[in-house]
This record gives C-alpha cells, structure tokens and sequence, in this order.
C-alpha cells in the first residue's frame, strides 16, 4: 500500500509548484536566527492560578525583568523587579519564589559544568523591602528555598549548606564533600546525563528534615580531556566517568534533621548489592520520605517509603521488566498519600492511582497508545491533566481524566504537536501548538474544555517571511521493511521533475525511545534538509525499531544488540526507496549525530552496497566506550554480553568500508568522548581506508559556539555535495 501510494504522489501533475523568483535558504540564514521562533519562556504560575510571571530583555536599557501578567486578559499586569533598578546586579537569567511568593531567588554569571549542571552567584530579592542579598561570596550549585522561606539550602564544594534568611548565619550540614571523591547532596556526572537531574536533595513538607544523595565516586575509573584554549601548555580537564562494566559510584540515602542537628543514614528492609538511587520525594507527610531504588541492570524498580521518625522502611511498590525499565518522573502524593504513578507494564505508558500501601485502585488510562507527558492533578476537581499519542504516534494530543479513570475529555483540537503549561489551580492552560506546516502558535485556553480563549503569540511574521522561499512540503507516509510498519517523512526536491533521477540523503538518530519522524514545526536540521531540497536532493527520514511512542515491545526490540537491528532497518528502507524511478541508486547517503552518528557509520560499512556516503558526527564506536547508566540499561555489561558490545562495533570492520567517509567530533565532548572517533580513526588507517574528518578544539557534544555549527554544517554540505551531487541525470528508458 505505501509503495502505490508513495509512486502515486511523485507523478501527480500536481506536484509541480511554479517557485518564480522566491528565495533559497542559506546557511548563514540558518544560523544567524533568521528562522527563529518566537516563544514564551521561564513560565511560573502565581498560587493564584490566575496570574503568571516571565523575564522579559529590554534591550534599550540591557536589563532583564521578571514581569506579572494576567491570564484572562494576557495583559501585564507590573514588574515585580528590573535589574535595571538593582546597584548590585546587571542581569538576571533565571530565578525562582519561595513557596509564598514574597522572596525571589535570582541567578547571575553562571558557567556551566556539564549538560544540566551551572555554578551560579545568586541574590536573594524580598519583594516588599525592596531589599537583596547575595547568598554567598562564592559560586554555589542548587539553592532551594525551604517551605517556609527563611531558609535557602544549597551546595558547595561538594557539601550541602543551610542559610538562614533572617539571622543570615549559614551552617554546613556535611563535611565530607571533595572534588572527584564524595559529593553531598548534587549528583554525579553520570546520573546528572541519564537520570536527567542534579539537585540529590529535598525539603520535606515543613522545613525540618532534609533528604539528601551522598555519592563516593572514589573507585570510579577517571576520564580527561586536554583543553586547549589560547594556553601555552594545554589544560586537563578530570572527572569521573564510569564506562559500561566498570565502577559506579557507591551511592547511600541520608536525612537531616535540622532541629538536633543530626543526619541518619537510611537503612532498608531489603539489602541491595550494586543499585541506583534515580528520584527521591517526600510524601504530604512531614515524617515519610520516597525513594525508588533500581538494580544495575535497570529491570526491577523499587519504590519505598522511608519513615524518618521510626527509621522504619516499606516496600511499596516493585515492577520489574524482562529488558529495562524507564525511570518516572511522574509520582504525585494525594492527601492520604495515594500516589498518581505511571508504567509501562501492560506494553504501553499508562497512568496509575496506587494507594499508600502500595495497592492498586485503579488503572486511569487504558489503549493501544503511550502517555507521553503528564501535566498533574487537579485535586478540587479530581481531573488528571496528559498529552498522549492516542490517535497518532506522530501527533500530540492533550487530555483530561478523572482520577477514577472516566470522564475523559480532549482538549486540544488541531492536528500536529500540543503541549500544555497549566496555572497552578488548574484553570487555564497556556497552549503551544505546532505542525510541519505551522509554526508555534501560543493560546490561553479553558482547562475544564479547551476552549481557546486569546491567542498569545502566532509567529505569522515567520510565517509570511518563510512564503517568499522555495521550500519543499514535508510529506508524512509509513514504509514496511523488516515485518514492521516505520514513520517516514520525506522532503522532495523543489521543482520535482518525475524524468529526472536524484540523489537521496537519509537523516536519523534511532535512539532508545527516541523519535526524528513528528507532525511538529522545523528544528534547525530541517532547515538544512529544506536547503537540500532546494540544491536537488531528496531527504528522507525513517524511525526505525527501537524508537518511541509505539508501545514497550517496539521500542525494546533492540535489547542486548543497541544498532543491530537499527542499521538493518534504514538499510532495508534505503534498497526499497532505491527502486523508486526517481532515485539514484548509485547516490544515497546517510548522515546522523551521536547514536545517530553510529547508525550512519555502520550503514555505510554494513551497507556497503547500497549507501555511497555517509557523515558521522560525534559518534559512539564501540559501547565499551560509553556510560555505565545508559549503556548497560540497555545492554547489560560488556562481561555479560560482549558479542552484543563488538559485532556492532564498526571499528572492527574497518575493511568493510566502500564509500565516501565524513568523520567529526569535538575535543572536549565530555559525553561522547573523542576516544570513539580516534579508535575509529586508526583503524581505518591501519585498513589502508580513505577517508575525511574534522576535530572542532574545545567543542563539547553540541559542537557549536561563535562560527562552528556554520562550519561544520558547511563542511557538511560540501562533502555532499561532491559525493552525491553531481549533475542530475536524466531518466532512461
């Protein structure tokens, strides 16, 4: 059925656009921010649920604002503070209330330590003194307001510390904390990239307790990268990073009590031998802390309730999984400490409401489909608020439910990418909206029935600005290969001519869960496909096994073999587009970044017969090489499974490769480190291989600062351009 329907759409007459004199995309254009989107950032809903407030820039005064707006009306409303009214500060990047909005937490000069993590100098603002204080007269990590807000915790050198706010007397609650050996209260480098946080401490409810992560990361193997800079001998950077089978850190949960002064080491029911500790959370009960625990290997989840006072734990929950299983951030504590939770143990993302013992009471979603956000609980009128992917895994819809699993009701209503932001009494929500044909557009809608009423921000100027280009049409369709229907989305050269051949450039990642193939607005990649479209390429991308939002069983069929079965299917889609009569057999290539960069490398040397080219920007080589969290969840330890680590190591089967080779990466990729694209390097020296690759000094994962992505991305189009480029040929008969 995709073969016809795809023929069908390629030799309508139709599908012929008269382009006149619009413009062409260029690569400056692309990184200038000439396509730039407008949004609405750093949202905080106001305890009112009717207000909201954002930092806006001023770029007269080169001050920033944190600003009040209503959202009836969308109308501002004041300015709660200007850094141009502040002597002590210029700006101001990000900030946060204390839990009665009297307070204002702001961040200034910070300087980022790996992906999530910053060091920051930070000020404390008393909105009705006017009145600000530095919190420190050092760069500090994490600091949160207590419930009460007269008091501010945060990190430093590793331990945690504790102001008070109206005595200004700081204490430090742990001692121990050194550079590459403990670290109090601030995950480790690896939790902070795969369990995607870095504060490992929490208030409880009523200020007196807080629950903490300490981490001894003193076994754990280091890793250092040389920073050039403009140095006269070059620096080290060193760190701790464990690769797949090597040490983790010995991780251990720790409450302090702040009125004696004590801090207890938590000591389970159940003992546990080599384990992660992903999430903490204290309960609406002062006394009951929540922690979920997770062996190595990432198939059994454990949730406990912890009680501080007794020192008594309870396993409440437990799942466990034949493959892996994804950490939740989605666990919401009722009154009676019921908790909202969800899983995927049915073969989808779902939501449930368990009791405080740990008893199911109910399934709330139920369907062949995965939740794919869950936005909260309203408690007043017992609604639960979700995006899903119910009619489309390409799309995103939002929804609500009452907590006992009926009454569900659709709220968004177009066609494409919804996401919601809701008001803190969950009265409206804030709306974006986005398709491959519309880009974001911001509304304030009614939470009880979606109704839209304002609209905020449309981005219609990008929009009319984007009308005078050639830009070829994103075309969605699905392709079967390999017993399994794939996402597809193609981009067709502009003024198509059915008698001509082209060359075909593929683009995927193919990650874990991941997803390239949406109904949502232009990422900057895109913006470089719809210039190749405009050069004569067609650019096609294929999500394959392994990738997101089509159920467990979907995305877990790459257990134990990480690109096997990945490469096997863009190889299989590229044979199959290669028979259409207006592709180029002998021009099609393939291009990714990261795991997609991986992908890319195996499918030009495994598909040798098939792909010409490829371009591998920051890849991972060999899994040996990578972190313990993500690599093992996936593949268990390389002791335990080598084949599954070396057979899809392209590094041992330099010979293999026929094509044209691209090779980038970044000096000082701290997560993808450039050892991959080395080995991958001598090896194919040692083959006796040709190929091209660029090192970027200093750059990270994201290889970008200054003139780099334009760079890379023009070096990019180059070698494309002399490796599938050549003149277009005509078809034959």
């Amino acid at each position: 059925m995709f073969f016809r329907n795809y023929l069908v759409i390629f030799f309508l007459v139709t599908s012929f656009f008269a382009f006149g004199q619009l413009k062409k995309i260029s690569l400056e254009q692309i990184w200038d921010r000439s396509f730039e989107t407008e949004s609405i950032d750093a949202i905080h809903s106001m305890k009112s649920g009717q207000e909201y407030s954002i930092i806006n820039f001023n770029a007269t005064t080169r001050s920033t604002s944190i600003d009040l707006y209503d959202y009836k009306s969308q109308l501002k409303i004041k300015t709660v503070i200007d850094s141009k009214d502040l002597q002590e500060i210029d700006y101001f990047i990000d900030y946060a209330f204390n839990d009665d909005e009297s307070k204002i937490l702001l961040l200034t000069n910070p300087k980022s330590v790996y992906r999530r993590s910053i060091l920051g100098t930070y000020f404390i603002y008393d909105i009705s003194s006017g009145d600000i204080q530095k919190v420190w007269n050092y760069q500090i990590q994490e600091p949160t307001f207590s419930p009460d807000g007269l008091q501010l915790a945060f990190s430093y050198q590793n331990n945690i510390y504790v102001k008070n706010l109206e005595t200004d007397i700081v204490k430090r609650i742990t001692n121990d904390g050194e550079k590459n050996k403990i670290i109090n209260g601030i995950t480790d480098w690896v939790y902070e990239e795969e369990f995607a946080f870095v504060r490992a401490y929490e208030w409880n409810i009523d200020g007196t307790k807080i629950a903490y992560i300490r981490f001894d990361e003193s076994e754990v193997p280091e890793f250092s990268m040389d920073v050039y800079g403009d140095y006269l001998y070059q620096k080290q950077q060193v760190f701790k990073y464990p690769k797949a089978g090597e040490k983790n850190s010995v991780v251990s949960l720790h409450i302090y009590d702040l009125v004696d002064g004590v801090s207890k080491t938590v000591k389970l029911t159940d003992s546990y031998e080599d384990f992660y500790i992903p999430r903490i959370k204290w309960t609406l009960d002062p006394s009951i802390l929540s922690a979920q625990y997770i062996n190595r290997h990432q198939n059994q989840l454990d949730l406990w309730f912890i009680n501080s006072e007794t020192d008594e734990s309870k396993l409440v929950l437990r799942e466990t999984d034949d493959a892996y299983i994804d950490i939740t951030d989605v666990l919401t504590f009722l009154k009676d400490n019921s908790f909202i939770w969800t899983s995927e143990k049915d073969g989808f993302n779902h939501i449930y409401h368990y009791s405080k013992e740990g008893n199911l009471i109910n399934k709330v979603t139920a369907g062949n489909w995965d939740v794919t956000a869950y936005y909260g609980y309203d408690e007043k009128r017992n609604k639960i608020f979700y995006q899903s992917v119910e009619n489309s895994s390409i799309e995103r819809e939002i929804f609500s439910i009452s907590l006992n699993g009926k009454n569900k009701l659709r709220l968004s209503v177009k066609i494409g990418t919804n996401d919601a932001f809701f008001s803190s009494n969950f009265s409206y929500y804030i709306n974006s909206f986005s398709s491959s044909k519309i880009p974001p557009v911001y509304t304030l809608n009614n939470a009880s029935n979606g109704k839209e009423l304002k609209v905020i921000k449309t981005n219609e100027n990008l929009l009319k600005k984007l009308k005078n280009y050639q830009l070829s049409e994103k075309i969605f369709s699905t392709i079967q290969v390999n017993g399994n229907e794939l996402n597809m989305w193609t981009l067709r050269p502009v003024n198509f001519d059915p008698l001509k051949k082209y060359p075909l450039l593929m683009f995927q990642y193919s990650g874990p869960g991941s997803q390239e193939v949406s109904n949502s607005w232009n990422s900057s990649n895109d913006y470089w496909h719809l210039m190749l479209a405009q050069m004569g390429y067609f650019v096609v991308c294929v999500d394959g096994r392994g990738t997101g939002f089509k159920g467990a069983d979907f995305k877990k069929s790459t257990y134990l073999n990480l690109v096997k079965y990945e490469t096997e299917d863009q190889i299989a889609v590229a044979e199959k587009l290669s028979k259409l009569p207006h592709i180029d057999e002998s021009r099609i290539g393939i291009w990714g970044w990261s795991f997609g960069g991986h992908m890319s490398t195996n499918c030009l040397l495994k598909g040798s017969s098939i792909f010409k080219m490829a371009i591998a920007v920051a890849p991972v080589t060999n899994w040996r090489f990578y972190d313990t969290i993500y690599t093992e969840r996936y593949m268990r330890t390389p002791q335990e499974n080598p084949n599954g680590y070396d057979d899809n190591s392209p590094f041992f089967y330099p010979q293999k490769l026929r094509g044209d080779y691209l090779l980038i990466h970044g000096s000082a990729d701290d997560n993808v480190h450039l050892q991959h694209t080395m080995r991958m390097v001598e090896a194919l020296i040692q083959a006796g291989k040709e190929f091209e690759w660029a090192i970027y000094p200093d750059k990270n994962h994201g290889i970008y600062g200054g003139n780099t992505r334009l760079h890379l991305f023009q070096k990019m189009t180059n070698f494309l351009d002399k490796t599938l480029g050549d003149k277009i040929s005509t078809k034959q008969n």
